[in-house]
């Protein structure tokens, strides 16, 4: 019987790889690249937002901590929700609501405006970006799904590359005299064009085996974030009252109570927002602690290098957000090739990658400290472009890597958790390496720059040799994988 069922579930499952085609792929991939992009294209529009609404110091931290504490919270909640509803459905209507979010931040009077519809915004994201994931997991197979993956990978990392790119642009061109208002606006008919299409080329997926909502892990989870996150991110500007130590301790204490009542859960025969059982498995207990420690690593550098460029450089937002252009396009060529070298090389592939990208980061400190502050962009344009390389090819193949055994029904939250994953990681490395960075930038900018990257590249040094402990991808990813909860 057991045979049987698995037989029927694997036809069912080469009959469904066929009703998302690729330009539905790329459909889907647009609307993922929306939310991950506004992540970072605010970097560079703070001084204009400044300038513009007269915001605190406090104020303009809360314009990118707000958006990142309500999509980090979320996202697995996000995936769950699409599991029992429907992804398409969720995704067109998360997409309506960032939408409409982008057009109140492009819009906002007020500094506090501003900071309420960056939390609607991010809790919208939330909502939107696991469906794709999820819908990538559940309607294709063997390699197509692989490349759907490794597309979505390389996809995160372009569009973090791209938003401070395209931040810079936008401020610089101050078009009509609106400044960083752009930035959010440009998400509205993009938006609308993702949105239309996608409703005709989308197939309607949902699991098979839909589950309730875990109110009580969701609440902890949440929760845990928050206190995480919330005073990591505002600790520095504000001083360090009492109150963000207070929230640090009590993170931990969350973060605690939150496994235990998930273990229970679980153990009574219900499905909760994080499995233990489902985060025990080898490529999303190894995958995502990379994961998490190359988005630590990859935000502070996005992060101090924009300072280390337009405070420590004095470049203007244009040519702050054309700095970073060689690693963009050396990241999307390298984006396009590493499906392919990953299938043939496996692990070997993503080793390879972090060295390159070790090799870029160390080229590019010694510009910076040796050529100070005499330092051009044409002299930073190819360490950073042997970094883009790097970093594509080790990003692409971790997020293929780590939905490799989750079982399809559970796709929306296997998917949910990499993307927290990323995300809080992206956060935490804003919040530790980019803290340390501003502490140590008035006593010397190249060497504050230098300090941040020497961490970042003994990070990459460990993902380098931990790359070994991941499954092996030419036996895992011909297939998928079909267990039962």
């Amino acid at each position: 019987m057991a045979t049987t069922h698995t037989h029927a579930t694997g036809h069912q499952v080469r009959r469904r790889a066929s009703e998302l085609s690729a330009f539905g792929v790329l459909i889907l991939l647009a609307g993922a690249f929306l939310p991950i992009m506004d992540f970072f294209i605010t970097n560079v529009a703070l001084p204009s937002i400044d300038a513009s609404l007269h915001a605190s110091a406090s104020s303009l931290e809360l314009v990118i901590a707000g958006y990142g504490v309500a999509y980090a919270a979320l996202l697995v909640l996000g995936g769950r929700l699409g599991d029992r509803y429907g992804r398409r459905r969720l995704f067109l209507g998360a997409l309506i609501g960032f939408v409409l979010a982008s057009l109140a931040c492009g819009l906002a009077p007020g500094v506090g405006v501003l900071i309420v519809a960056r939390i609607v915004q991010g809790a919208t994201a939330a909502l939107l970006v696991p469906q794709v994931l999820a819908t990538f997991h559940h309607t294709l197979d063997g390699e197509h799904k692989a490349r759907a993956l490794a597309m979505y990978g390389a996809t995160s990392g372009i569009a973090a590359v791209v938003g401070q790119l395209v931040g810079g642009l936008l401020v610089s061109a101050d078009i009509a005299g609106t400044a960083w208002r752009p930035i959010f606006l440009v998400n509205v008919p993009i938006g609308i064009v993702v949105l239309l299409v996608a409703a005709r080329i989308v197939p309607a997926t949902r699991s098979e085996h839909p589950v309730g909502i875990d109110l009580p892990g969701t609440f902890l989870f949440a929760a845990t974030l928050v206190a995480l996150l919330v005073p990591l991110t505002e600790g520095h500007s504000l001083g360090w009252p009492w109150w963000t130590w207070l929230l640090l301790a009590l993170a931990v204490v969350l973060g605690a109570v939150t496994y235990v009542v998930e273990k229970a859960a679980e153990r009574r025969g219900e499905v909760p927002l994080l499995p233990p059982s489902l985060l025990r498995l080898p490529s999303m207990s190894r995958g995502l602690i990379m994961v998490l420690a190359f988005s630590i690593g990859f935000g502070a550098f996005m992060f101090v290098f924009a300072l280390t460029v337009q405070d420590g450089l004095h470049a203007d937002a244009l040519h702050g957000g054309l700095a970073i252009l060689p690693m963009a396009l050396l990241f999307f060529a390298g984006s396009v090739l590493a499906p392919r070298l990953i299938s043939r090389f496996g692990r070997a592939a993503l080793s390879a990658g972090a060295v390159l990208q070790l090799a870029g980061l160390a080229w590019l400190v010694a510009v910076l400290v040796v050529d100070w502050p005499h330092v051009s962009l044409w002299a930073m344009a190819a360490p950073l472009a042997l970094t883009g390389a790097g970093q594509s090819m080790l990003f692409a193949g971790l997020f293929r890597s780590v939905l490799t055994d989750v079982p399809t029904h559970l796709a929306g939250i296997g998917s949910g958790a990499l993307i927290t994953l990323q995300q809080s990681g992206l956060a935490l490395g804003v919040a530790t390496l980019g803290t340390l960075y501003i502490g140590l930038a008035p006593h010397g900018v190249s060497h504050a720059f230098a300090t941040v990257e020497y961490v970042h590249m003994g990070i990459v040094a460990l993902l380098a040799v931990g790359v070994a402990a991941l499954p092996r991808f030419t036996q895992t990813t011909s297939r998928t994988p079909v267990v039962e909860a």
